[in-house]
């Protein structure tokens, strides 16, 4: 049990480490909306992570919010607020984050919102039951 709360616990200091980095950037104009889209999904991926790890649950490297939260409803556990448009966060993971695609209309205020949000399910999800 003890190395499974651990990998929850590593996986919400890097969620954190993140958040921090989002926050610095994410009010300045000068800075992309792939670099604060990325750094918001990052954030947001690495919380559901947390969760499936602390409930003990298989999940494989990807970036997909999408199937991180499938894996979570599939486990009976309960989604993070805003659980149905987490997925708009997906392609700053790759696609704009390496230019295939660009990106418009970010809310940066609404994803200010939710990442918080995210993070304060995740640090729910990972305490003892």
């Amino acid at each position: 049990m003890t190395s499974r709360i651990a990998l929850a616990r590593h996986f919400l200091a890097l969620a954190e480490r993140d958040l921090r980095a989002f926050h610095k950037l994410v009010d300045d104009p000068d800075v992309d909306e792939a670099t604060v889209g990325f750094l918001a999904q990052q954030a947001v991926e690495k919380c559901p992570k947390a969760v499936l790890a602390r409930h003990d649950r298989l999940f494989r490297r990807t970036h997909d919010l999408v199937e991180l939260l499938d894996i979570l409803a599939d486990a009976g556990a309960p989604l993070p607020p805003d659980a149905d448009t987490l997925d708009e966060l997906t392609p700053y993971a790759v696609e704009f984050r390496y230019g295939f695609v660009e990106p418009a209309g970010l809310d940066r205020n609404a994803v200010k919102r939710a990442v918080e949000e995210v993070r304060v399910w995740a640090e729910q999800g990972i305490k003892d039951p």
